[in-house]
């Protein structure tokens, strides 16, 4: 399904379904943040209110996780939700290139 870390394949090896008609956006990352974010801010607060290191602590812990949770996130949640669009019918199939 993918070529590169993040980029999608023209057609999937196995079946050949069509990808480049499918532009997923920015909506797998809009689901990172609001989960990454939800769980990473709670984290945060948890280990203040535990232990209550300075900031430079934080900085330290929280830059990096962000950072690879972001990236290493991506690549399953493009894969889910082209998954999902297959599942509900909104990627063009070989028929219906054929027919149109």
């Amino acid at each position: 399904m993918f070529v590169g870390l993040l980029k999608i394949a023209k057609r999937c090896n196995d079946c050949g379904l069509d990808f480049r008609s499918q532009d997923l956006g920015d909506g797998a990352a809009v689901f990172i943040v609001l989960f990454l974010g939800f769980f990473l801010v709670g984290m945060a607060v948890a280990v203040e209110v535990q232990f209550g290191p300075p900031m430079w602590v934080h900085l330290c812990l929280w830059t990096p996780t962000t950072i690879g949770g972001s990236i290493f996130s991506l690549r399953p949640f493009k894969a889910l939700m082209i998954a999902l669009h297959f599942k509900h019918g909104l990627l063009p199939t070989e028929k219906a290139n054929r027919i149109s």
